[in-house]
């Protein structure tokens, strides 16, 4: 089988990484954070096309890998181009779903819930006009989800009320279909179906991503039945929580290295 490299800002891409394992549970993943940088929502454009195209290289030199996952929203949305331009194999971004809520959306009213870098890019301004032009879009920005879901991920509560916080503006809106445009907020689902209080269709990319994966993966020339090594994650910026450390092991990571920036 082949190697995959799924690269976030920090724990976010675990929620695409669990779908492509279970698509694909052969597969050998490395798993990248840049827990330096982050959160990736509150920077510019220029400084993440700055920042991202030299830090997959180094990466993609390190691991190895036959391709790789930009498993961010605002990563893929502002610098996808030139990570590609710099890397010879191929890389898969994650492109918020914005056509899938279309197609669901009972009343044609959705939201788009990322990060305020994410939601306010010309990228999602054509996602909306190609595929939801008669729709009611809401968009809404939030960065304090992404740190939530680094809360829970390294061990700490989830106050109910901070999540109804984020989400309130969704719910004056009476949205019936919230698009989870980053990949950090697939991790507090059922905290924020929680604080919505009626029926609401939560939507993401991850099971998309892997099946594209899964096609790029079975177009290889050379395609083994066994993984090719370990599992292993590359924390940038050296987090040494070790909780958070432990997480990324129950996700299947059972190396953990920190790499200093």
């Amino acid at each position: 089988m082949a190697h995959a490299l799924i690269f976030d800002s920090g724990v976010g891409g675990l929620s695409v990484s669990a779908e492509i394992r279970h698509r694909m549970p052969a597969l050998q993943q490395s798993y990248a954070a840049d827990d330096v940088f982050r959160p990736y929502g509150e920077k510019s454009d220029a400084e993440l096309q700055a920042r991202l195209p030299e830090l997959l290289w180094s990466l993609c030199e390190t691991v190895n890998p036959d391709l790789a996952v930009i498993a961010c929203n605002t990563a893929s949305t502002s610098a996808l181009k030139d990570i590609r331009a710099i890397l010879d194999i191929p890389i898969v971004g994650v492109v918020p779903a914005v056509k899938p809520a279309a197609g669901i959306s009972p009343g044609g009213r959705f939201a788009v819930l990322g990060t305020p870098g994410t939601v306010r890019r010309e990228y999602v301004d054509k996602l909306i006009e190609d595929f939801a032009p008669d729709h009611d879009v809401v968009r809404l920005g939030s960065t304090a989800l992404v740190r939530l879901a680094e809360d829970k991920l390294s061990g700490r509560r989830v106050n109910p009320s901070d999540i109804e916080r984020e989400v309130g503006p969704l719910i004056v809106k009476k949205v019936d279909t919230i698009v989870l445009a980053c990949t950090h907020f697939p991790l507090l689902k059922a905290e924020i179906e929680s604080a919505i209080p009626y029926a609401v269709n939560l939507i993401d990319s991850g099971e998309a991503i892997a099946r594209r994966v899964e096609t790029l993966i079975e177009e290889m020339p050379v395609f083994k039945a066994r993984r090719p090594g370990s599992d292993m994650a590359l924390l940038v910026g050296h987090d040494k929580d070790p909780i958070r450390r432990e997480t990324f092991k129950t996700y299947g990571f059972h190396c953990v290295v920190g790499l200093h920036d």
